[in-house]
């Protein structure tokens, strides 16, 4: 029953596998939509990219080694979706201890972006891009969880985008170690920076009216060449969630902020004039992994407008 998506060469299962492992996953996988608060029409995805994709990860590991898994997407493109689901079914169907790491639980803390804002660029108070993560906290997080011994205790930090800032550590998570396998999700996860002609011109409203001197996007632009790049270098093996175009980010992160707004309230919830000026942040960016990453990226998700992977290419 091999997927639609995956090249034969490629198919990590044999027969006898898939059909073994869906009977086991297939009861259960409706309760973990429901549990996640998802769309039940995902449980089609299952046998398609779901457990492929799991089974594909689990293979590429090696034993007493965790694997860090980058995951690149842009916003509203699913990453969130897809790594819950597949740390569900690599732990139940392939016993590999998973962890989640987001990059946006590195942002820096809303008192530290604003002090950035005043020291570098009034746009760099805005969270989102490079510069504004806590990068030796992440590279600390990361060795933690390669390094630790059985039985140890690491925390993992979280950011409330209601609040706009980052919980205090006592509302951290905490992973149990050894763990076999990181997912680590986020927009620029693995981003690669630009040339200097490449930064010449604004790419919108907000760069050519806010960034005239271009020092913000420099800024960003010397991030991604420095802290960020000693970050990424410790990635195994890159995804990405490729989206049709940059037109679909406005739509999917509108969609983002209806949910989280049934979630929580706070006064970092935005309106459609808020999110449209949100957005331009990541554009220039986002616009540069789109050209670049497909290229480089170990494996390649394409979605639709409809957020549904339509084609997988494995390099």
């Amino acid at each position: 029953m091999q997927s639609d998506l995956w090249p034969a060469a490629n198919f990590p299962l044999s027969d006898a596998q898939e059909t073994e492992l869906l009977d086991f996953l297939q009861p259960l996988f409706g309760g973990e939509l429901s549990l996640n608060r998802l769309p039940v029409e995902l449980s089609t995805e299952l046998p398609r990219l779901y457990l492929p994709l799991a089974a594909w990860l689990n293979q590429q590991r090696q034993q007493g080694v965790p694997l860090l898994v980058g995951l690149n997407g842009s916003q509203g493109s699913g990453k969130s979706t897809l790594c819950s689901l597949l740390k569900w079914i690599l732990e139940a169907a392939f016993e590999c201890r998973t962890c989640i790491i987001s990059i946006d639980d590195l942002y820096l803390t809303k008192a530290d972006r604003e002090q950035l804002g005043k020291e570098v660029h009034p746009l760099l108070a805005t969270r989102g891009v490079p510069g504004t993560h806590d990068i030796p906290l992440g590279l600390k997080l990361l060795s933690s969880l390669k390094n630790s011994g059985e039985g140890e205790e690491v925390e993992i930090p979280r950011f409330n985008k209601a609040i706009d800032d980052r919980l205090p550590e006592e509302d951290w998570d905490v992973v149990m170690t050894p763990v076999d396998l990181i997912l680590f999700e986020g927009w620029c996860v693995g981003a690669t920076p630009q040339t200097d002609a490449e930064l010449a011109a604004p790419i919108n409203f907000l760069e050519e009216k806010e960034d005239t001197d271009h020092s913000w996007r420099n800024y960003v632009n010397g991030q991604l060449q420095g802290p960020y790049h000693e970050l990424f270098s410790l990635i195994d093996l890159q995804l990405m969630l490729k989206i049709p175009s940059w037109q679909m980010v406005y739509h999917w992160r509108k969609k983002q902020e209806q949910q989280l707004a049934a979630k929580q309230s706070g006064s970092g919830l935005m309106g459609e004039a808020a999110l449209q000026r949100f957005i331009m942040h990541y554009e220039r960016l986002t616009k540069h992994q789109l050209q670049t990453m497909p290229q480089t990226a170990d494996l390649v998700m394409e979605l639709n407008q409809h957020q549904r992977v339509t084609t997988i290419a494995i390099k």
